[in-house]
């Protein structure tokens, strides 16, 4: 006898981008081990070959090069995730840039890059999968990773935590707007999360900033993992009566 588990995705085909690395790469390894058909999208060639290789997927896994700061390219690069792997269930959108800027220093192209990567790419995957040309009629599911910084301030993050405050709110009112197409979407807010790019902040702290910064979560510093888990179960029926909101994964940060 066959034990029901709603986690399960057989069946499902999910897009994720940001996959080659960090939470984008876990979030897609989870996904196939559950059992999704996957797109994976990054402008990393080489890391999503070595993706390729860790899932073992064959056709399992179709891979996208593209750059998603091409806001009117995504449409095209959906276009071509349905042709290879059929009308899509799911879109995870993990892509993102985040960079430490003094306001000062700031200048326009750079907050418009984060801004476009980390939310218009966001809102231009949810039209698209809005389209009964790309959405498979059934088990809608759309998770934008988005931060603790979209709700809390910190210094030098300003053009960060713009991108992420508009995208909590702007998948509060897509998830109002999808509901009757059986779409839900919702937004992962992680505190600091040990990946690649947070490796990168990292080595500009001295000991007694990161001991600092590692204090403000109670639960220690997050692993990619521990956003994948969230994702999945948003991702899966687990969460199929959810929609419209943001779910915390910061090791305590927020309780602060």
């Amino acid at each position: 006898m066959t034990t029901f588990n709603p986690l399960r995705l057989d069946g499902r085909h999910i897009l994720v981008t940001g996959a080659s690395s960090g939470i984008g790469r876990r979030t897609a390894v989870m996904l196939h081990a559950l059992g999704a058909r996957l797109s994976v999208v990054d402008r990393d060639e080489a890391g999503l070959v070595s993706l390729g290789a860790e899932l073992s997927a064959g056709e399992a896994v179709a891979q996208h090069v593209a750059d998603l700061s091409d806001i009117a390219g995504i449409e095209a690069l959906v276009g071509r995730c349905v042709d290879a792997g059929g009308r899509l269930h799911g879109v995870v959108h993990c892509a993102g840039i985040q960079a430490i800027v003094p306001v000062r220093t700031l200048q326009i192209d750079g907050w418009r890059r984060i801004f476009a990567v980390n939310t218009e790419a966001a809102l231009m995957l949810g039209k698209c999968l809005s389209s009964r040309k790309v959405y498979a009629g059934q088990h809608g599911a759309i998770v934008f990773i988005s931060s603790v910084m979209g709700t809390v301030g910190s210094v030098g993050a300003v053009a960060y935590s713009m991108s992420k405050a508009a995208l909590d709110g702007m998948a509060r009112s897509l998830s109002l707007e999808l509901a009757s197409r059986g779409i839900r979407v919702n937004c992962i807010a992680p505190g600091f999360v040990r990946t690649p790019l947070f490796e990168q902040t990292e080595r500009l702290w001295d000991e007694e900033t990161k001991r600092a910064v590692e204090d403000l979560h109670p639960l220690g510093f997050g692993e990619a993992e521990d956003v994948a888990h969230a994702v999945a179960f948003l991702v899966a029926d687990t969460g199929r009566w959810i929609t419209g909101s943001t779910l915390v994964v910061d090791g305590g940060y927020l309780a602060r």
